[in-house]
């Protein structure tokens, strides 16, 4: 059992130095694993769109708008990969098609359709439709390949073009060179369409991210048989200025109330130390006596020790990170109503 579990916080002479490195110790950096996502795209699946785009661009000689289409409408992911070479996020890449074709496509149509592809990618499409979304794709794509034609044109000083990669610089001819090179043009691909790397992926995750602690709390509740509130962002809750994450088993009789958050920016971590302070003075102004109990993940909680001392005072010690989230319900008032 942890030693900041079991200890007077009421000690003036307690030493907080070997209950700060306990916590220090069990917390991990969470940026080397993220989740997947519903919308994740494997290099199998996306070498395969670039495959039915060479294929239907007959490798790259003819890249049109009606192969470009037939290529999509075959395998839907070949849109992400025609992106991939623009080098375009899908905001930026509906910023230009508005800007080419006068055909309005804002930045939520743009992310929907790509996630779409994502999510569907090799099963075929039906036959373009008049309707507004088919439309917009259309337009994405005659506006790409319209960028693409035009290359980097004049190059000014002290200008950097979007368009000056080795694949693209001059047009479609630098993407056929390049893919006719030997070189692994599908992999460069996959690497600049995951973002240094993985960046745009853990952009289109990061809410899930986020929720890594929370989906431990929930699980770890849940198993116990234990009734609990989670509140929705911004939530107003009666008699608290700033909601907690979790109130167990409510808000009108809480024995606990949970503070969630996984950071790896020690701004953040202050922040959340914060709310956990402003917790407990809340709970002492009231003269209630719930808990008040902290569940963290990150780098961002190891920076300042002065912060982790704070936490475990206003918790008196009850700070969870995902090796003790276990030690919740047992070692909190949660026990109280534990049903199985």
């Amino acid at each position: 059992m942890p030693k900041r579990f079991n200890v007077d916080y009421n000690d003036p002479e307690l030493s907080f130095d070997p209950l700060i490195d306990e916590v220090f110790e069990e917390l991990q950096s969470s940026f080397l694993e993220m989740p997947k996502g519903d919308g994740f795209t494997d290099y199998q699946t996306f070498e395969a769109g670039y495959q039915a785009l060479k294929r239907f661009t007959r490798d790259f000689v003819d890249v049109s708008v009606e192969r470009v289409e037939a290529a999509v409408l075959e395998a839907p992911i070949a849109f992400v990969v025609f992106r991939s070479i623009l080098g375009f996020t899908p905001p930026e890449w509906a910023y230009v098609t508005t800007e080419r074709t006068g055909i309005k496509v804002d930045q939520g149509a743009a992310r929907t359709m790509d996630r779409n592809a994502r999510l569907r990618p090799l099963n075929p499409r039906e036959a373009w439709s008049n309707g507004l979304g088919d439309q917009r794709m259309r337009a994405m794509i005659r506006a790409g390949i319209e960028t693409l034609a035009s290359g980097i044109g004049s190059a000014r000083p002290g200008i950097v073009h979007r368009l000056d990669k080795v694949d693209t610089r001059d047009g479609v001819p630098s993407v056929r060179h390049i893919s006719m090179l030997g070189a692994p043009y599908a992999v460069l691909l996959y690497e600049r369409f995951l973002g240094r790397p993985f960046a745009s992926h853990r952009d289109a995750v990061s809410e899930l991210v986020g929720l890594i602690v929370e989906s431990a709390i929930k699980d770890v509740l849940t198993n116990a048989g234990v009734s609990f509130r989670e509140t929705g962002r911004a939530e107003r809750i009666p008699r608290f200025d700033q909601a907690p994450d979790f109130m167990v088993p409510d808000e009108f009789n809480p024995a606990a109330l949970i503070e969630a958050k996984l950071t790896e920016d020690d701004g953040t971590a202050r922040d959340k130390v914060a709310r956990v302070q402003r917790l407990r003075a809340l709970r002492d102004e009231s003269g209630l006596n719930y808990d008040v109990i902290a569940c963290i993940a990150g780098r961002g909680f190891k920076v300042r020790r002065e912060d982790m001392r704070r936490m475990l005072v206003a918790t008196e010690g009850k700070v969870f990170t995902l090796e003790t989230m276990p030690l919740l319900v047992e070692t909190t008032r949660i026990r109280e109503y534990r049903t199985r």
